[in-house]
């Protein structure tokens, strides 16, 4: 059953974000306003070393006032393929370069509310170029234990759905 859009106008726009509602139109004949965000698209990477760690960023999040470690993701710029962006944001945002990087996962964070869309890829090395330059984004920078993704799931200390994600798949490569 699919919901069919009649309209829909923007309620909000800047830079960031375009807030829109849409007139739904629901399999039954029944209408709905229904608000969705339209976004940027995202790009971020796995990085895994010879040693088996993954390099996060220890972050927190004022939205949720919650911490917690995160790979680098950012928004796409306009013209920009989505492997460039995500090098470019594990560099700025870490200080490291990615080697070779490939698919992981594409993934609709939230789907019923906004157009968000990450592209994530998967590099098995990285050298360091220096201290990041987006040192806003971050507490710190933190090689972690692969094998301790899990528990740190578990103990809530890794939970934006992306990094969850994009982890998860990453363990299966190992």
């Amino acid at each position: 059953m699919q919901w069919k859009v009649n309209s829909e106008r923007s309620l909000y726009r800047d830079q960031w974000v375009d807030l829109r509602c849409a007139d739904v139109e629901l399999p039954d004949g029944r209408h709905l306003d229904h608000r969705l965000i339209h976004t940027s698209a995202g790009a971020g990477a796995v990085v895994v070393n010879d040693s088996g760690r993954v390099l996060l960023l220890w972050r927190h999040r004022f939205i949720t006032n919650t911490w917690g470690y995160e790979i680098p993701i950012g928004r796409i710029n306009p013209g920009e393929p989505p492997v460039e962006a995500a090098a470019r944001k594990v560099e700025r945002e870490t200080g490291w370069r990615p080697g070779e990087l490939s698919a992981l996962l594409y993934v609709q964070p939230s789907a019923g509310l906004t157009t968000s869309q990450h592209h994530i890829f998967y590099a098995n090395r990285a050298s360091y170029v220096g201290p990041d330059t987006d040192s806003l984004e971050s507490e710190h920078v933190e090689w972690v234990r692969l094998d301790k993704i899990l528990n740190l799931i578990g103990k809530g200390q890794i939970v934006s759905g992306t990094t969850v994600a994009a982890l998860l798949m990453a363990l299966t490569r190992t």
